[in-house]
């Protein structure tokens, strides 16, 4: 699954992230080596460079695009597709299209979060669920490549079976830290943008795709964009410059009334349930509220981050880490799921996950995030499953629980031991 080298390919378009102050000069020298020798004479351009770096990456999609016109392409979500992976996966078949571009967009898990069901089901948004069983008994070999966004592949169980069919990554696009090596002809992986939605906004600013309020798909996709702007921005509160202004063009196509319908999905009882559940299995130190919430169904996992979300808000809280043990049914598999959420912006998701939970034997970490939040997934391995009898189910929920609330309250209060107090 993951390539050790970074060898050039022959038709490799990198658009890897660089630091702001680097981005005219990388924009001027490209413009430079792209021009013939009598086109360099400043007194009569023929050719204006991009003038930022998304417009430079927008040009490379562009050509990208170009290079595949006519094929079929496979556009793989993480499992559980929030609001942002969505409206960005979205936007990236509406531009194909334009170059005549079948894109199938798939995800592996489920939509289990009130607000995704409703985003899907109010805007026809094209995603489908293919379970690991199902690609198994599907037909590859049409798809000439692949496209990840909003994830690098870590996230789906789709990934290897995709990559043993011999189907090529074609883009990457995503806004999380780099995780692993593919070797795509086109990345754009910018860690300092909020929501991959605000870099397909970009490309639509720079004219891959003209959006027309009169076109009902175009309304939409913009509603669900402005919507993963929100999602991924805790409402706009969190948003840098580049969200305001890619929301500031949303505003002239996004249908409010279908974003207020979108956001005023009512929770299910079983998500209350386990909201309620981490209220009073919670334990509160120096300002952490940790949470195990038991067993869940694999369709109810999103329930674990809005616990966390509700955690959050309690007085003298700053941050909420809420987990469970999810059972996968299908594929009989059972993985601890965890996620955080903080207020404190001294405070690091990602570096605190990672510090927890460290990583696997293959060098992959079970968790990140990014600011403001983070998650974990932790498989359990031969531990997984047996769930018949009650006894064994108990211990072994108590044995992860206390696991997991060990490791995360040595971070918290390194000087105490966490537990000797219960």
């Amino acid at each position: 699954m993951q390539s050790r080298s970074l060898k050039q390919l022959d038709r490799l378009t990198v658009a890897q992230p660089l630091p702001v102050s680097e981005d005219t000069d990388s924009v001027k020298e490209l413009a430079t080596t792209s021009l013939p020798a009598d086109t360099k004479n400043p007194t009569e351009p023929r050719w204006s460079p991009p003038k930022n770096l998304a417009a430079e990456r927008a040009c490379l999609l562009r050509q990208t695009l170009e290079r595949h016109r006519d094929e079929r392409q496979i556009v793989i979500l993480q499992d559980f597709p929030d609001p942002d992976a969505l409206s960005s996966a979205w936007t990236y078949k509406l531009i194909a299209e334009q170059y005549n571009i079948g894109c199938d967009i798939v995800y592996a898990g489920a939509l289990s979060h009130q607000e995704n069901i409703a985003l899907v089901k109010l805007t026809n948004l094209p995603a489908q669920r293919w379970t690991s069983q199902t690609l198994k008994n599907k037909d590859l070999s049409g798809y000439s490549g692949f496209v990840l966004i909003d994830n690098q592949g870590t996230t789906s169980q789709l990934m290897p079976l995709v990559q043993q069919a011999g189907i090529r990554p074609t883009a990457i696009i995503d806004h999380h830290q780099m995780q692993v090596e593919l070797q795509p002809e086109f990345a754009d992986i910018r860690p300092n943008i909020r929501a991959t939605a605000t870099i397909m906004t970009q490309y639509l600013q720079a004219g891959l795709l003209s959006f027309d309020s009169s076109v009902g798909d175009h309304v939409k996709c913009a509603t669900a964009l402005m919507h993963g702007l929100r999602s991924d921005t805790n409402g706009l509160r969190q948003a840098q410059e580049e969200e305001f202004l890619a929301a500031a063009y949303l505003s002239r196509f996004y249908d409010h009334q279908l974003l207020n319908a979108v956001l005023q999905a009512t929770r299910s009882n079983r998500v209350m349930d386990v909201i309620e559940r981490s209220l009073k299995n919670r334990v509160v130190q120096n300002n952490f509220s940790i949470a195990g919430v038991g067993y869940l169904r694999y369709d109810d996992r999103d329930a674990i981050p809005q616990a966390a979300d509700f955690l959050v808000t309690e007085e003298n809280v700053h941050t909420a880490v809420v987990y469970g043990i999810v059972h996968d049914e299908d594929e009989e598999l059972e993985v601890v799921i965890g996620s955080l959420r903080t207020t404190k912006l001294t405070l690091d998701p990602d570096e605190f996950i990672k510090e927890a939970f460290g990583q696997d034997s293959h060098g992959r970490f079970f968790g990140g995030g990014r600011m403001m939040a983070g998650g974990f997934e932790i498989p359990m391995g031969f531990l997984g499953g047996s769930n018949e009898n009650p006894d064994y189910a108990r211990m072994k929920w108590q044995l992860f629980d206390s696991q997991i609330k060990q490791k995360l309250l040595k971070l918290v209060n390194p000087k105490d031991n966490p537990l000797a107090n219960k």
